[in-house]
């Protein structure tokens, strides 16, 4: 199972670190990861693979946006599933 987590919001030293650390503190995986900083602005995604998460999903995206609360980012968790049923033609 995977989940697409993307990162918005003011660029700042460590954005990359605190969201991979909060990730692998609960066994999700990062496969990929894109970024791009636009001004000061910070834009990232992820594919993470959650298969070995050892907390729910929900759980996870609630650790994921407090994460962003903290460092006033927003953070948005989806899983893999829903993603590709939302871009599906």
């Amino acid at each position: 199972m995977k989940a697409v987590i993307t990162v918005l919001g003011k660029d700042s030293v460590g954005i990359l670190s605190k969201v991979s650390t909060a990730c692998a503190e609960v066994g999700v995986n990062i496969i990929e990861v894109t970024q791009s900083v636009l001004q000061d602005m910070f834009a990232m995604i992820m594919l993470a693979d959650i298969g070995s998460a050892t907390i729910a999903f929900d759980q996870l995206q609630k650790n994921l946006e407090k994460v962003g609360e903290d460092n006033n980012l927003k953070i948005h968790v989806m899983h893999e599933d829903i993603f590709n049923s939302m871009h599906k033609i």
